[in-house]
């Protein structure tokens, strides 16, 4: 099925689309997205929406290594606002929440958002899966080993790729029980891995389609492109959209990203590329 309900907004998945990132936060790891004012909010988020993006992602706590949590009231505080702002003045707009508290995505249903996108895979709120299935929204599960303030301190997998495809198989099923329809994957590119497991799970992402369910990649300007290009965040652009396109190559269906208009491009591109006729010329043809 390519096409996903959002509370009676269709997403259509059957080509990759864009996820655009809008940080209701103090501390995001990415300074162009730090201490937005409310217009500049709806500044963003209509640049994103004419950029392409089909859904804007909004979130009010940073999940960056080393953090620590704020509370549901914070977090409430945060991101109601700019949900109810940018849904009052793009009615049509997919909205998506990035919690992992039931009671924040609750609040920012009820507000306009139509996705629930939770870091933890129902792990940190175990109240979670139940929520989203009596909010009948779809449902991005990410992995993640261990928590925020922690996850980068010393993760360790026998297998990486085996380990997350094993998480998925029983976090879908427990969501699928719990009556959940519509389910999301998130690998958690840099949620507790190193920068080889990482790249193991792009290299491998195509295995995750066994799940039968649409592979969201987050790998927008990342730890693992700065640190491996030894270059600053603000830097890594280029490097994010090169990783983009691998995870397009791999079977990714949506790119969450920071930056809208080279996501778009990247898919653009990759679309134009999988279209091309392959041809096998015979060797005498070749010159």
């Amino acid at each position: 099925m390519n096409t996903i309900n959002c509370r009676g907004k269709l997403l259509n998945l059957s080509q990759p689309v864009v996820m655009g990132i809008i940080n209701a936060t103090t501390d995001s790891f990415y300074e162009g997205h730090l201490h937005l004012k409310h217009e500049a909010v709806l500044t963003l988020a209509g640049n994103m929406i004419r950029d392409g993006a089909a859904v804007l992602d909004i979130g009010g706590q940073s999940t960056r290594p080393g953090s620590e949590p704020v509370s549901v009231q914070e977090e409430t505080d945060r991101v109601i606002p700019v949900i109810e702002s940018i849904h009052a003045a793009y009615p049509e707009m997919i909205l998506s929440i990035d919690s992992y508290y039931s009671a924040v995505a609750r609040s920012a249903v009820a507000a306009g958002a139509g996705i629930v996108n939770d870091v933890s895979g129902g792990n940190l709120d175990t109240g979670m899966t139940g929520c989203v299935a009596a909010l009948q929204v779809p449902y991005i599960c990410m992995h993640m080993q261990g928590k925020p303030a922690t996850m980068q301190k010393d993760p360790v997998y026998t297998n990486v790729v085996t380990e997350v495809l094993d998480f998925f198989i029983h976090k879908t099923a427990e969501c699928t029980k719990a009556g959940i329809k519509d389910i999301i994957i998130d690998p958690g590119f840099g949620f507790g891995k190193t920068i080889e497991h990482n790249f193991q799970l792009l290299r491998s992402l195509d295995v995750f389609s066994i799940t039968n369910r649409p592979i969201l990649a987050g790998l927008s300007r990342k730890g693992t492109i700065s640190k491996t290009l030894g270059i600053t965040t603000a830097e890594a652009l280029n490097g994010t959209t090169v990783l983009n396109t691998m995870a397009l190559m791999n079977g990714a269906s949506i790119l969450r990203v920071h930056d809208v208009k080279e996501a778009m491009e990247a898919v653009t591109l990759f679309n134009a590329y999988k279209k091309a006729p392959r041809e096998n010329p015979g060797r005498n043809n070749l010159y």
